[in-house]
């Protein structure tokens, strides 16, 4: 049964969407009251993941795992609203922006508190302060955390590159106006700047949880507390902040849950099991081949008045790609990374293998969404399946019929199995196009990541979902002035070590231009030769199917994967919400 013949029995639920002291006693404790009407709080939200974090140490932060579980432990100066991508105040209170954006001063709120914990004295923690934010950038700017450093941190700030190489004491383009007030200043004009901000990574550190605990600390100043488990890779608990500074519209206070349990399960079978037993609240990714089967279990629950299931659909902000490394032998020559692009069916791997959940990736590595409608796509040309194309670029390049071709390894990472029979497929085209053998090597995400830095395999599996909502942030994965000349040194993002001076320079123009037209002009034309020198192999765009209970309100199913969980609430629909729900349905057919 395909899906597309069930859409209209789903028209009710299913949606497409394109310093101070502490005070004596406990008077900064919020006092969370419902109202019976707008507000409730209490319960469990259960959240399941495919995969283990990797780190929940902000500055670490590289997958979308420890991303959901970060944001709520910790806040950073702004925070995405997830509806819409909008930026929002988190700790800061408000900030400005000179004309030319290289000037970003953000006034603290004075009611941000760490959560309590025994680094502070008397196990009570303090009040945020303007050293905080300098503590912490200053920390990002270390050599230890150089990943995050080198793609969010040193194409911005002033002096940030002088203060990690060691030539400066502190990073010049940081300034501190008074205990509640700090002033970026940016090397040239940028209108992300203000976007990277918004990310956990650089989200507010405490220095004393961190001299006490290293990037093993949990102490944070967001919505939630960190409640270790038995065992890490199975599960996270999270527990309501009494002491949260932030409320909703109506003054109540947050988050209304009173915890989130994590857990992490690879079998989106088990995942239904759970869901359907009431023992999961969300299913996130779930694969387009189970949605027929979902639809089927739960039809009574999708008609039900009010239904009971809610089923969404979202594109994501979202690239799987497979990287070459460029600066060694094979991938080094243009034309075998051409050869490989035009010899995989794109179509046929999203049909067949994906069961139709994405589309394919033949054009650039920036997906089309409604969010990037100013961007002029048809400057990019991609790659179609064409394997007599594929056969005599290979040969052009010295290996006809794939004779003499080395012997190469495709590294991908473990989670689920969709990356396992992808790249089976993969293996299966090429080796029939082009007569190349490849191996594949399946490793934890952690180690993926670390190969793929040191370029220990030829070809390795990965995709990016957008830091902040503009095509900058997936050219930035390409960027290669910063690239080492060494193998014994790292590159990342730009794992595949691509260099090409003329992307290089217009992806600069590009990031200096605050009209977003103009930029987007500099940003197509980098993609287009990008594209051309195929450092990568675009393989999908992805999008997201996401089943939930319907009692889970507040959720907001987005394309950059932000989960702020501090305004989730549970609750049984009534009879009038769904009557609302349904003319707001009708109104966008």
């Amino acid at each position: 049964m395909k899906i597309k013949h069930i859409l209209p029995l789903l028209s009710l639920a299913f949606i497409s969407c394109d310093s101070g002291n502490e005070e004596e006693g406990n008077s900064d404790v919020n006092k969370r009251v419902s109202d019976g009407k707008t507000v409730f709080y209490g319960g469990t939200l259960q959240v399941c993941e495919d995969e283990t974090f990797s780190s929940l140490f902000p500055l670490e932060v590289v997958d979308v795992t420890s991303f959901k579980i970060v944001t709520q432990i910790h806040d950073g100066l702004v925070e995405y609203d997830p509806r819409d991508f909008s930026l929002r105040q988190a700790v800061a209170e408000n900030w400005t922006v000179n004309d030319e954006s290289t000037e970003f001063t953000f006034k603290l709120r004075k009611d941000v508190k760490f959560h309590d914990d025994e680094c502070f004295p008397r196990g009570a923690g303090r009040l945020v302060n303007a050293n905080d934010v300098k503590y912490t950038f200053e920390l990002l700017c270390s050599k230890e955390f150089e990943i995050n450093y080198a793609s969010l941190i040193k194409p911005y700030l002033k002096g940030a590159e002088e203060f990690f190489n060691g030539s400066a004491s502190s990073i010049s383009g940081l300034e501190i106006i008074d205990d509640h007030t700090v002033k970026f200043i940016l090397k040239e004009p940028s209108s992300s700047f203000i976007y990277i901000l918004a990310m956990p990574n650089t989200s507010i550190i405490a220095k004393e949880a961190y001299e006490k605990y290293g990037n093993k600390m949990t102490v944070g100043c967001g919505p939630f507390l960190y409640t270790k488990p038995k065992d890490e890779t199975k599960e996270i608990f999270l527990t309501y902040n009494p002491k949260y500074y932030q409320k909703d519209n109506n003054q109540n206070a947050l988050p209304y849950l009173d915890s989130i349990h994590f857990s992490f399960i690879s079998s989106k079978l088990t995942q239904l099991e759970k869901f359907n037993a009431d023992e999961l609240s969300i299913i996130e990714g779930l694969p387009s081949a189970k949605i027929a089967q979902v639809v089927s279990e739960n039809i009574e629950n999708f008609k039900n008045t009010p239904p009971k299931t809610i089923l969404v659909r979202q594109p994501d902000l979202s690239t799987q790609y497979y990287g070459f490394t460029c600066s060694k032998p094979p991938f080094d020559n243009v034309k075998v990374r051409q050869a490989f692009n035009y010899a995989i069916d794109r179509a046929s791997i999203v049909n067949n293998v994906l069961n139709g959940q994405g589309t394919p990736g033949t054009h650039g590595i920036t997906p089309k969404i409604s969010a990037f409608n100013t961007y002029d796509f048809s400057r990019i040309s991609g790659y179609s399946y064409d394997p007599i194309l594929a056969r005599k670029l290979l040969a052009e390049a010295g290996y006809p019929d794939g004779k003499g071709f080395p012997s190469i390894t495709l590294e991908i990472n473990l989670g689920g199995n969709v990356h396992k029979l992808v790249a089976t497929e993969i293996e299966r085209q090429i080796n029939q196009t082009l007569g190349i053998n490849i191996s594949i090597d399946q490793v934890s995400f952690k180690n993926k990541i670390e190969n793929s830095k040191y370029g220990k395999s030829e070809i390795y599996r990965s995709a990016w979902v957008a830091d902040y909502p503009s095509p900058e942030s997936f050219l930035s994965i390409l960027y290669g002035a910063d690239v080492p000349e060494s193998m014994d040194e790292p590159s990342y993002p730009n794992a595949m070590r691509y260099k090409n001076a003329a992307f290089d320079s217009l992806y600069n123009l590009g990031k200096v231009t605050v009209d977003n037209i103009k930029r987007n002009d500099y940003f197509a034309e980098a993609e287009k030769i990008m594209m051309e020198d195929a450092p990568i192999m675009v393989i999908w765009y992805t999008e997201n199917y996401t089943l939930y209970h319907s009692r889970v309100r507040g959720f907001y199913n987005n394309g950059l994967q932000i989960a702020d969980f501090s305004r989730v609430f549970l609750k049984e629909m009534t009879q009038e919400e769904v009557e609302e729900q349904e003319k707001k349905i009708k109104g966008n057919i």
